[in-house]
């Protein structure tokens, strides 16, 4: 087995009021950190703003249409994919806080200070959505599909996704696959098995995707409860035709909430010429602590320490890239969505990992406001506590870690000559 859980006592197993407690506090966490916000935001403005940016993206959905141009579709599920070509307005830099969404007060919105949305047009036709991508595929042809997490509105998963395009700069055509969730704290179990009802529809898209000879590459990002359906669909593609396509390259997990055993067996189902994954994880995320106790108390992916056993070997072994983000302050109050809302992960996604770049010591410093840990099995605990300490992001790159511990030798045998550099 990839990685094991560590076994729990009793006493810290929670009954079902303690559960119940948990998520009340989950919900007051919500309520307290959210600002008020107009609902129905996908109907088009027609005024623009000077300064304004726009962000081009399609939109695949499993979802229920809702009949309302203002929300275009509910949180049920529907009976097949349905695609749209949505343009965002993003405010001029001057007027927004990097890593944030500008929700509209109240609608039609202010294109000089909130997101708004300036366009919706079906592309159901898949020959239109190849027209969309030979279009909007930038200068390496590298699409970026976006998996949304657990308590999504449609139009959340929309404006979150085009923030992220937004603030990291990415040159990617920006691709949203938004599945099923009713928005609710309360609707855990229905949005887990959403998830399941989308495996199907998310591969047809990869698929989709993937075949398009305008296409040069693929990365997928997902977040929480996505994490999941996104390693589950490039599972069944695996399985399907013997093998994840060449074109998918790179898998982003932010947060995940993914049971750690079950992630084991997948990366084991996709075999040995699978993407490269990194994971994004936080011991501090609130919203993962919640999932884990409602889950059987089985660790989540995305809260577990990667400087500590099983997890630290495991990660090394299968090639993972993990990437702490423990240190930084998250602006959700929970810690569940520092991926998004810190500029500097924004930008490190944006610039660094989409760009195919080796994480090392060399290319990302503490001028950088990343500092580099390489991991390897003679690096104690304690060494890398030493080091982390000092930065806000910790990288955890087993394909770097051959060039840290060869400067580090290198070093030791300068100084054992008396060279000082």
């Amino acid at each position: 087995m990839l990685f094991r859980v560590y076994p729990l006592s009793a006493s810290s197993v929670r009954p079902p009021l303690g559960r119940i407690a948990l998520v009340l506090g989950l919900v007051l966490s919500l309520g307290t950190g959210c600002v008020s916000r107009a609902s129905g935001v996908m109907v088009p403005v027609s005024e623009k703003a000077a300064g304004a940016s726009r962000v081009d993206m399609l939109v695949a959905t499993t979802r229920a249409p809702s009949g309302d141009p203002a929300t275009l579709f509910s949180g049920e599920r529907g009976t097949d994919l349905k695609v749209d070509a949505v343009t965002i307005s993003i405010p001029p830099d001057r007027m927004r806080q990097a890593g944030q969404v500008q929700w509209p007060k109240k609608v039609p919105a202010d294109p000089s200070r909130e997101f708004a949305t300036l366009g919706v047009e079906p592309v159901e036709k898949v020959d239109e959505q190849r027209q969309w991508m030979r279009a909007h595929g930038g200068r390496n042809r590298r699409v970026m599909i976006f998996v949304h997490g657990f308590n999504n509105t449609y139009e959340d998963s929309v404006y979150r996704f085009a923030q992220i395009v937004h603030d990291s700069r990415a040159d990617v055509a920006p691709v949203v696959f938004t599945w099923p969730s009713r928005a609710s704290v309360f609707d855990y179990a229905y949005d887990r098995e959403s998830t399941n009802y989308s495996r199907d529809a998310l591969e047809e898209l990869l698929q989709r995707v993937a075949d398009d000879s305008s296409v040069g590459e693929v990365t997928i990002m997902a977040h929480s409860m996505g994490s999941w359906l996104a390693v589950e669909a490039i599972r069944q593609m695996a399985i399907r035709d013997g093998r994840v396509s060449p074109k998918i390259t790179q898998v982003l997990l932010a947060s995940p909430d993914l049971d750690v055993d079950v992630f084991a067996q997948q990366i084991r189902s996709l075999g040995p010429q699978k993407p490269q994954f990194t994971v994004f994880v936080s011991s501090d995320d609130r919203a993962l602590d919640l999932s884990r106790r409602i889950s059987g108390n089985v660790d989540r992916l995305g809260q577990v320490d990667p400087t500590v056993e099983p997890y630290r070997t495991a990660f090394m072994n299968a090639g993972i890239r993990v990437i702490d983000l423990t240190r930084l302050k998250g602006q959700d109050g929970l810690g569940h969505n520092k991926f998004a809302d810190s500029p500097e992960v924004v930008r490190l996604i944006g610039e660094r990992l989409l760009e195919g770049q080796t994480i090392t010591d060399q290319r990302v410093g503490l001028g950088d406001g990343v500092g580099l840990v390489a991991m390897n099995t003679a690096t104690t605990v304690g060494d890398v506590a030493s080091i982390a300490v000092r930065v806000p992001i910790a990288v955890f790159d087993p394909v770097s870690r051959n060039s840290f511990h060869l400067k580090k030798g290198q070093g030791k045998r300068n100084a054992d000559r008396g060279i000082n550099r």
